[in-house]
């Protein structure tokens, strides 16, 4: 069976979900053009999706017989600016499963045609099979997942969680109380989990005291879940930078 694994990689990810590639199967890359600009960003691609490639040169033999491309982490977090390429950078990470679950946190976007805009071109984007969970109980859906999450993003979690606590101008101990619930879900899970949130390091100093308050505790979110991540990258002009 021939698929375009760089066009379609979720292509594969129904091919294992329909029990036609399992555990034992070899998925080999032949032909391969230069749609991705390196060949070491080809190998890490491949690497992501369990693919492997027969370069110039070798044969299907050797490439069979080379060794199995590592596992890959079970809990990964992605940072990065706006525009800066980090969903897309998830999504990829986990195009070729045969199951994920897509947990949105922000908001469908009504009454704000541009929002709505943006979320629909994130739900065109993600392959069809993937199921979708809109939800701001974070730290349930990841306790009660039974396939690989993606996570899209921690930012606005953590701005619904303000709305709800009304920690705005409000106490903020109980958004403390949530995170710490999360990190302990993210902590305990048995499941592949990728999030997305936003770097807010790099921008300038919010002018109210709430806008100071939120991004502290964004900060303090971002760096315990990197502590209890074996993949943590900041995404760059669409380029991941592991930290």
């Amino acid at each position: 069976m021939l698929v375009d694994p760089l066009d379609r990689p979720e292509r594969i990810g129904l091919l294992r979900r329909a029990g036609l590639v399992g555990g034992g199967t070899q998925v080999v890359a032949v032909g391969l053009d230069h749609r991705v600009r390196s060949e070491e960003e080809l190998s890490r691609r491949l690497a992501l999706w369990n693919v492997r490639a027969v370069p110039d040169g070798t044969t299907l033999d050797t490439a069979l017989a080379a060794p199995p491309a590592p596992t890959q982490p079970r809990r990964v977090l992605l940072l990065g600016g706006s525009r800066s390429g980090k969903s897309a950078e998830a999504e990829l990470r986990l195009a070729a499963e045969p199951y994920v679950t897509y947990v949105a946190t922000g908001s469908r976007g009504e009454g704000d045609g541009e929002w709505a805009a943006r979320v629909r071109a994130h739900r065109e984007r993600r392959p069809a099979h993937w199921a979708t969970v809109e939800t701001t109980d974070l730290t349930g859906a990841i306790r009660a997942a039974t396939t690989p999450l993606l996570v899209d993003g921690l930012g606005t979690w953590l701005a619904a969680v303000f709305d709800e606590c009304g920690a705005w101008e409000g106490d903020r101990a109980p958004v403390a109380e949530r995170c710490d619930e999360l990190v302990a879900a993210w902590r305990g899970t048995t499941q592949r989990i990728v999030a997305v949130s936003d770097e807010v390091g790099m921008g300038v100093v919010p002018a109210t005291a709430s806008g100071r308050a939120f991004r502290d505790e964004l900060g303090r979110l971002n760096e315990r879940l990197a502590d209890e991540s074996e993949y943590v990258a900041l995404v760059i002009a669409g380029r991941p930078v592991r930290l």
